[in-house]
């Protein structure tokens, strides 16, 4: 990636870092990087109440060390500024009062440089913790990073959704976008069904949402062998459905007639042919790729013209852990018709980070997989992802699903 107001991003102050420290610094250097192509004033704008400054991501994934590891554990540990406290919390109610998110863009102050020192501050901190290995910091470490890693995905869907507000349509990447594969071709995958167990089994890093493991009961179904694509979802608005109530629940059709929806996010179509902004800019439509940037209600409204209906997440997650698995998952977050609610017997941690997951299961609906901007180790069968069902600045698509009684 590259950028004219790019400037090198120093690494924080850790010299013959031990290979413990590796993953850290590795994380931590990723969020620069995809900063980088940015200039000061991109960082700091805010386009839509959803979305966060990309300044404000550095700095919040910082505080999120400082607040959960630093303040409690490395008595010698003194504050970069105390304000930071309060403008960089996100929404940890234990923590205290914080700024509101629809004005994050307004904090102009601090710029970009106190954030990056802010960063070297936190992360320099947070070696000598770690080298010391303090007892009980390691899951804590661990869910920092993977919750810097959650971040650096926002900070592209953000970024996007915030280039794609300027009438210049610039580019977070000017260098073509990667060849996609042909769409392969559509089939329905039959499964069983029964008694079967889901969530996360324990092993290796998940986020408490994930579990416990359970079981639940799934009727036998068939789901799609790959996401739907453009030229599928064309089909769906050449024959009018974006003009049916018919295939619309009452809450998406009240988003198609109140917001004026005619297509998915960052369509445009243009002397007849159809462009979409991407984070390499304006490009024309590619037809085989996984249709992106629908909503929930589009993707239930898609399904039904279909003649199917979105996946349940036990059944995509089934699906996933089968042997032959799922074609194309990774490409983009797969909405299901599973609202976001607390597996049997899932409990939230003790203390503020019990407010990580659990206080948002309401209101939202679940989506499976993972998409271009997801990191690769958080593509996993039982990744919960969550958003309204009216959203569509993050990367979601439509893998359909059917009964087979």
């Amino acid at each position: 990636m590259s950028h004219p107001e790019t400037r090198p991003v120093p690494a924080p102050v850790l010299a013959n870092a031990p290979a413990r420290f590796e993953r850290f610094l590795a994380v931590r250097a990723l969020s620069e990087q995809l900063a980088a192509p940015l200039s000061s004033e991109d960082q700091t704008a805010q386009s839509m109440p959803d979305a966060s400054p990309t300044k404000w991501h550095l700095a919040h994934t910082t505080w999120f060390f400082e607040t959960f590891l630093l303040r409690p554990h490395a008595p010698d540990y003194r504050a970069f500024d105390p304000a930071y406290e309060y403008l960089f919390n996100s929404y940890y109610e234990a923590i205290g009062p914080r700024h509101p998110r629809p004005q994050r863009g307004l904090v102009t102050r601090p710029g970009v440089a106190e954030v990056m020192d802010y960063r070297r501050h936190v992360s320099d901190a947070m070696a000598t913790l770690i080298e010391k290995n303090e007892a009980g910091c390691a899951p804590l470490v661990e869910l920092g990073l993977h919750h810097e890693q959650q971040h650096q995905e926002l900070l592209l869907m953000d970024i996007k959704h915030l280039l794609s507000c300027n009438p210049l349509r610039p580019a977070y990447d000017p260098a073509p976008p990667p060849p996609m594969p042909a769409a392969a071709a559509f089939q329905w995958r039959a499964l069983e069904g029964g008694l079967v167990e889901i969530g996360h089994d324990s092993t290796g890093f998940a986020f408490d949402n994930e579990g416990p493991r359970h079981k639940t009961w799934l009727e036998p179904f068939a789901i799609a062998s790959r996401p739907v694509s453009n030229a599928e979802y064309l089909a769906f608005i050449e024959e009018g459905g974006y003009r049916r109530p018919e295939f619309w629940l009452s809450a998406g059709w009240d988003c198609v007639t109140g917001r004026g929806w005619e297509a998915p996010l960052y369509w445009e179509k243009k002397d007849g042919q159809w462009q979409v902004f991407t984070l390499h800019g304006q490009a024309p439509m590619r037809v085989s790729d996984p249709v992106c940037h629908v909503s929930g209600y589009e993707a239930a409204a898609y399904a039904k013209w279909a003649g199917a209906r979105l996946p349940r997440e036990a059944e995509w997650e089934l699906a996933a852990t089968d042997s032959a698995g799922l074609v194309g998952t990774g490409a983009v977050w797969e909405w299901t018709a599973s609202p976001y609610i607390a597996y049997p017997g899932y409990r939230e941690p003790p203390g503020a980070i019990g407010e990580y997951n659990g206080k948002f299961m309401a209101n939202q609906m679940v989506l499976r997989g993972g998409c271009i901007a997801t990191p690769p180790d958080h593509i996993r069968p039982t990744y919960r992802n969550f958003f309204p069902p009216d959203a569509r600045w993050m990367f979601g698509g439509i893998r359909l699903a059917k009964d087979l009684r």
